[in-house]
């Protein structure tokens, strides 16, 4: 196996914003990893996830039983190593061309 990159994210409590589904209610964060190759593509693709990061494009906010709480949005992670596509994580030829088509 190649060595890989790990983007980590770390989301706190905070107040949900106009385009959340309850507008200024208080949400619980968490922390979440994804994995990219370390690799020409990998880096690529690791910039474009920085900028749909910080354009609020990569986590959104869900009701789970009465709670506020972020989870991954519409963009594709893997977060895992292994477990292939099923499991969100690699081996999974497809994903860096998935990824790209969704940024």
């Amino acid at each position: 196996r190649g060595t890989a990159l790990q983007p980590l994210f770390k989301t706190s409590y905070s107040c949900s914003k106009v385009q959340d589904p309850h507008p200024g209610r208080s949400y619980k964060g968490g922390y979440f990893c994804g994995f990219l190759p370390d690799n020409k593509e990998g880096q690529k693709t690791a910039m474009l996830l920085k900028k749909a990061f910080e354009r609020g494009l990569t986590f959104q906010i869900k009701s789970c039983n009465g709670e506020e709480r972020v989870t991954w949005g519409l963009i594709p992670h893997k977060t895992s190593l292994g477990g292939g596509k099923a499991r969100n994580g690699y081996p999974d030829a497809q994903y860096l061309r998935e990824v790209r088509t969704v940024l």
